[in-house]
């Protein structure tokens, strides 16, 4: 017997840290070959009914083959059954792999739950691929091969976004980890996972950077270099503040005007569809740079996250990049007014009136509440291009966050075709949005202002300040079919969501990118 041949045998049972799965450790005598710095991850679900134990998955059963039988031993005298989420590491048990990961998988019999509002199998391989390839990633190793575990595309989304770590400006740096797909033949899904986790990913990156390094210039090119190789199908146009004024978007320059940076209303075209006169999908972000709150100066305390207010244009803008890294066949354009937010001698101040694209004018009365403000010229600017569904996304109110916290994204909308859509890509993607209500009881708390047609903020303050924001914006909509996501919420992860390190989420882009497949494959 292998157990019986083994010169020592040391169980180390470690305990949790914050935001780390808890795991065992399993130490044989072979020689482990550390220096090779390769690493499997493999799952394990749990046995159906009283039967206690373990159900490999294909890959790993075919691993466990090859060497004898060794993993399925080791897994039943290293301690409990593993449990969703659950590791152990196995070393020197494979001349090719000197370290192998086996993360649980939960219940085989997984699948859409109807009352979580997403696909659990999915979600649990998500974070069983997060979970292995961080653990060989703290062991410093370079490459990583990972079990598709009967869903690549899911898999490959839980290592890319699990192995994701902002470190740009630190002198030290997490180990970087290439990885691949471990027995099974679906590249296909796999490479479709790594596209959709990569648009996350890049979400992630533009929304962690400090507001020092991207300003709205700074953001706007790094989206014309990301979308440089897609050139032949995507038109990127960089409007300055000379054609801001041009096309009279008071709104927006209200805001951009207390700061030194100069607005940068960004414009994408992708024209992914063989039918160049085809509708275009509408994606419009909130793209504040730096949000101090203007005169309305925010509190001091946690204010350093308000680099991540251009949430709403970074997962517009990385969706788009993904919907073109995928070649969908589908016509999308993408607007972002950028600016930053900032008090000074130029700042709107409390009480002044603006004059918004469509003539509406806007008593502001709250300079903090300025994301509406700039989406309100963007949303009138976009109806010019007829079209075939209007999607804006925004960090836009703290009620947004104390309605639903972290669980889901919250969308407003008057189309119940239009919800529908976005409701069944955020069940494939684990990314979740919860409809909200469009009364005309918030309607009436915008628009009735004593100086003006709107006021910025509702009658009554903070009730209901997601729904009036909401209200507000819809006074700057025509069209059918128009959805208003509040990202506010999801912006940034602890470790609610257990495939994503703590920082900036980059939520809810593969839920954008889901939704704008879905409408390409139904023409």
């Amino acid at each position: 017997m292998y157990v019986q041949q083994m010169t020592m045998l040391l169980l180390r049972k470690t305990v949790p840290t914050a935001g780390r799965t808890k795991y065992c450790r399993l130490f044989s005598a072979s020689q482990t070959h550390l220096n090779d710095r390769k690493g499997l991850v493999l799952g394990a679900f749990e046995k159906e009914g009283e039967e206690a134990g373990l159900h490999l998955t294909e890959a790993a059963a075919r691993f466990d083959q090859n060497i004898s039988g060794k993993l399925s031993e080791l897994l039943k005298i290293s301690g409990p059954t593993l449990k969703k989420g659950r590791s152990r590491i196995f070393y020197g048990i494979h001349k090719d792999f000197p370290c192998v990961a086996v993360v649980g998988l939960g219940k085989t019999s997984a699948g859409v739950c109807g009352s979580e509002h997403w696909d659990t199998s999915k979600e649990n391989i998500r974070q069983a691929a997060s979970v292995g390839c961080r653990l060989l990633q703290d062991l410093e190793l370079n490459h990583v091969e990972v079990d598709g575990c009967g869903d690549a595309q899911s898999a490959a989304e839980g290592a890319a976004l699990g192995l994701f770590q902002y470190d740009e400006l630190k002198s030290k740096k997490k180990t970087k980890v290439t990885t691949q797909l471990h027995g099974s033949s679906d590249s296909v899904g796999w490479q479709k996972g790594v596209k959709y986790a990569d648009g996350q990913n890049l979400a992630r990156l533009l929304m962690e950077a400090p507001a020092n390094h991207i300003t709205p210039t700074a953001f706007a090119n790094t989206i014309e270099e990301r979308m440089a190789m897609y050139s032949e199908r995507v038109t990127i146009n960089k409007r300055s503040l000379a054609w801001i004024e041009q096309q009279q978007m008071g709104a927006f320059l209200s805001v951009s005007q207390g700061s030194e940076e100069p607005p940068v209303f960004l414009e994408l075209h992708y024209n992914g569809s063989p039918d160049s006169k085809q509708a275009p999908l509408l994606l419009v972000g909130k793209g504040i740079t730096f949000d101090s709150g203007g005169i309305s100066l925010k509190p001091s305390p946690s204010m350093d996250a308000m680099r991540a207010d251009m949430g709403g244009a970074a997962t517009v803008c990385a969706s788009i990049v993904t919907a073109a890294a995928l070649k969908l066949p589908i016509n999308i354009i993408g607007l972002a007014p950028l600016c930053e937010n900032m008090p000074s001698g130029k700042a709107t101040k409390p009480g002044d009136v603006v004059t918004a694209k469509n003539g509406k004018s806007i008593q502001v009365d709250n300079t903090d509440a300025e994301g509406r403000l700039v989406l309100a010229d963007a949303l009138c600017y976009g109806h010019t291009f007829n079209p075939r569904a209007i999607v804006n996304v925004a960090t836009l109110t703290g009620a947004m966050d104390v309605a639903l916290g972290s669980a889901a994204t919250g969308v407003f909308t008057n189309s119940d075709w239009l919800w529908e859509q976005l409701h069944k890509a955020s069940v494939v993607t684990g990314d979740r949005v919860w409809r909200m209500p469009l009364f005309q009881h918030y309607t009436r708390q915008v628009t009735d202002s004593q100086l003006a047609d709107l006021n910025n903020i509702g009658k009554y303050s903070r009730s209901g300040g997601a729904c009036t924001a909401a209200a507000f914006l819809r006074e700057f909509v025509s069209a059918p079919h128009w959805a208003h996501l509040d990202i506010a919420g999801v912006m940034s992860n602890k470790d609610e969501v257990p495939y994503l390190r703590k920082g900036m989420s980059g939520r809810p882009t593969r839920t954008l990118v889901e939704f704008a497949a879905g409408l390409a494959n139904s023409g």
